[in-house]
């Protein structure tokens, strides 16, 4: 079966400033997630699916639904605050859904094969994503799941602090743990995170982190949202708490329910966390296409 690219596309871009997820970045205005879909469609992935907000959907499907949909199955989910909490007769007074784990969820009942999941802000590049099709299509089951690492210091902004997930990983090539790092940037004297105390902690240039580029099985969905219940129950009075894939993942591996194999990258990352990184991606998305590599209107 062919895998399916889900596309998390229904964060509210505060740092950004606007809907990033459909902002114009290429040459022929494409949004970022428009060239995910472009080399996953060339990698042998089956279908897209979007996770969105109600609020955003208009928008969503007029800006960039409606030519993706002209080019590969597609379809959408919707992450509200209150999705997956049926169960809750109270429902906590959030403002903001409650992270990428909980979009996964969102999604659950369009995921019947291999997944891959990936953020709509986030360029990971034609190799990167065949090399995540191949692993779902070939290698990934309910016990062995996958991702792509980059290099930390590929990966950051310089236009303020990143979050990622800072990887650790086994000489045989699998995940141990990856530790969520929410305040990291490039000082003049190395790169750094930031801890809950202000408290600073160099990382290593080829620290190997998640730019949120998971290969699962199906069968990981119950796992979810069994742990979002839990999580909930938790986290009824901190708002600001988000359900990760990387907090999923760490209780997979502690359980011994799955090993995850870490594929790499090495390719400069490029990804739009505030709005003066637009620039950016423009000019390396324009580059790519002076060399060929994409053409000027992506679809033709």
């Amino acid at each position: 079966m062919k895998p399916t690219l889900l596309i998390l596309a229904a964060g509210v871009g505060s740092r950004y400033g606007g809907l990033k997820q459909v902002d114009g970045m290429g040459p022929g205005g494409e949004a970022i997630l428009d060239y995910s879909v472009f080399d996953a469609r060339a990698a042998g992935f089956g279908k897209v699916v979007f996770v969105i907000r109600k609020d955003i959907e208009k928008d969503f499907r007029e800006i960039v639904g409606r030519r993706i949909e002209a080019q590969i199955e597609t379809e959408y989910a919707f992450q509200e605050l209150t999705t997956g909490l049926d169960w809750l007769a109270e429902k906590p007074a959030r403002q903001k859904p409650w992270g990428t784990a909980h979009a996964v969820l969102a999604a659950k009942n369009h995921l019947t094969t291999p997944f891959v999941a990936i953020n709509a802000d986030d360029f990971y590049g034609a190799t990167a994503l065949q090399k995540i099709a191949d692993f779902a299509k070939n290698e990934c089951s309910p016990s062995v799941y996958g991702m792509v690492a980059y290099l930390l210091g590929n990966t950051l902004s310089e236009n303020g602090s990143v979050a990622r997930g800072v990887c650790s990983v086994s000489p045989d090539g699998f995940l141990t743990e990856v530790t969520e790092r929410t305040q990291i940037e490039r000082l003049p004297t190395g790169i750094f995170y930031f801890d809950e105390k202000g408290k600073k902690h160099r990382l290593a240039e080829k620290t190997p982190v998640s730019m949120n580029f998971w290969a699962m099985h199906q069968t990981v969905l119950p796992e979810i949202e069994e742990m979002f219940r839990q999580f909930v129950l938790e986290n009824m009075d901190n708002l600001k708490a988000e359900f990760y894939i990387p907090k999923v993942i760490n209780n997979l591996i502690e359980a011994k329910k799955i090993k995850l194999r870490v594929l790499t990258s090495d390719n400069q990352w490029y990804g739009v966390t505030y709005a003066a990184d637009k620039e950016i991606v423009q000019s390396a998305l324009l580059k790519f296409a002076e060399a060929g590599v994409y053409s000027k209107k992506l679809w033709g």
